[in-house]
């Protein structure tokens, strides 16, 4: 089976490295890929939000299944593009990729198939704004409605700070803090059949303690020793399966990756948003405890088949990942710099150095190329022995200005 992964990241290099180990899979091809990404696959030019381009190539490279990565390719309508084409695809359609691309949206949706969230208030003017802040009181939480890259959050005390936030939005979400440890859930689904994957908890604010501003994740590990018994249970039946049931309701059944990000909180499971892919950087830890071959699973969610693959297979071991970013990220990050030491950290047992934002300069130089750059991942036997060896190898990359947290999983 041919198989071409869609986006540029980390995300999208993990997922390189598990199809390969799928005997079912026979190429893996990664467009537009990265520096670290052609080295395990062959990668082709494209534009990932332009859906008859993504089609197009998908039938150049003659592909069996074609599997998304970014949010903004599956809200532009490129698994409708490449279904069309009588291709098999893993990721929802642009109708059911609202729930990523729209925040009002997904709430909507959570209040009719009566998914526990936050309580919320869709604004659109300042004055609405200021209503629903007072409303709900600080903290306070406001939400850019569209796809903002994981960082078009802000969460604050200051009601100037989100009024500022608000203003600077078309159309914003500000809805009820949540207390309590937040956990990543991915589910693959079939639009009937929903399987959970293993949980994650990831660290979205760029400094150490959870200070400074949000970014796209600086890291993230698996499983978590300290979550509830029966969480996964829990989540499947009363998040995830109504809300595959009242996607299919509506005539927008949902196919692919249905990323549901929780909060524990004291009065219970709440979610705090829908992604429709995988998350970055969740997917680096829990596809490296997935036993179960990767290839075979999304292509049986993306041809109605989920039924028939049965229990997912998981390793023991626990995984964490580090993300190395350049200098200035995540407001102003600087690229072009050169990238040292990645033999050196690859060398380090049991870990491995997945490439983000790296390109190739005209001197043949690894060099950044976006805000997050790498992720590098540790296993062990528990969450502590993949932490000191995430670490021992994160600590030999050279990256002028590059910056990383040093508590990721700390305590754990």
């Amino acid at each position: 089976m041919k198989v071409l992964v869609i986006g540029s990241g980390a995300r999208e290099h993990a997922l390189v490295h598990a199809l390969r180990l799928d005997p079912q899979v026979t190429e893996v091809t990664c467009a537009p890929g990265n520096a670290g990404i052609a080295a395990d696959a062959a990668c082709r030019p494209v534009d990932v939000t332009d859906a008859d381009a993504v089609a197009d190539l998908a039938a150049d490279v003659s592909a069996a299944l074609v599997v998304i990565g970014p949010e903004s390719s599956l809200v532009a309508g490129a698994a409708d593009a490449v279904r069309a084409r009588g291709i098999d695809c893993f990721g929802p359609g642009a109708a059911a990729a609202r729930l990523e691309g729209s925040k009002a949206f997904a709430k909507e949706v959570m209040a009719a198939a009566e998914v526990p969230t936050a309580r919320a208030f869709v604004c659109v003017t300042a004055e609405e704004a200021g209503r629903a802040l007072d409303e709900l009181g600080p903290p306070y939480v406001v939400k850019d409605d569209g796809l903002a890259a994981g960082k078009g959050v802000v969460v604050t005390t200051e009601r100037d700070e989100a009024l500022a936030h608000a203003a600077s939005c078309p159309r914003v979400v500000i809805e009820q803090f949540l207390d309590g440890p937040e956990v990543s859930l991915f589910a693959v689904t079939d639009g009937t059949t929903v399987l959970p994957l293993q949980p994650a908890q990831d660290f979205k604010r760029v400094g150490d303690g959870d200070t400074g501003p949000n970014t796209g994740g600086m890291g993230a590990y698996s499983p978590l020793p300290w979550a509830p018994l029966g969480l996964v249970d829990e989540v499947l039946a009363s998040v995830l399966v109504p809300t595959v049931r009242e996607m299919a309701r509506r005539g927008t059944p949902f196919t692919g990756l249905l990323y549901a990000g929780l909060a524990l909180t004291s009065r219970g499971l709440r979610v705090i948003e829908f992604n429709v892919r995988f998350g970055d950087p969740e997917t680096q830890v829990v596809l490296a405890r997935l036993r179960t071959p990767l290839g075979g699973l999304l292509h049986a969610a993306a041809t109605g088949r989920l039924s028939e693959v049965g229990g997912l297979e998981w390793t023991s071991d626990a995984a964490v990942t580090v993300v190395v970013a350049g200098k200035g990220y995540p407001e102003s990050p600087r690229t072009g710099d050169p990238v040292e030491g990645l033999d050196a950290a690859a060398a380090v047992p049991h870990t491995e150095v997945l490439h983000a934002g790296t390109a190739l300069d005209g001197a043949g130089r690894l060099v950044s190329a976006g805000g997050r750059v790498l992720s590098v991942v540790g296993t062990g036997p528990d969450v502590r022995t993949a932490r000191a060896r995430v670490y021992a190898a994160t600590e030999l990359i050279r990256l002028d200005g590059g910056h990383h947290r040093s508590d990721i999983a700390a305590g754990i």
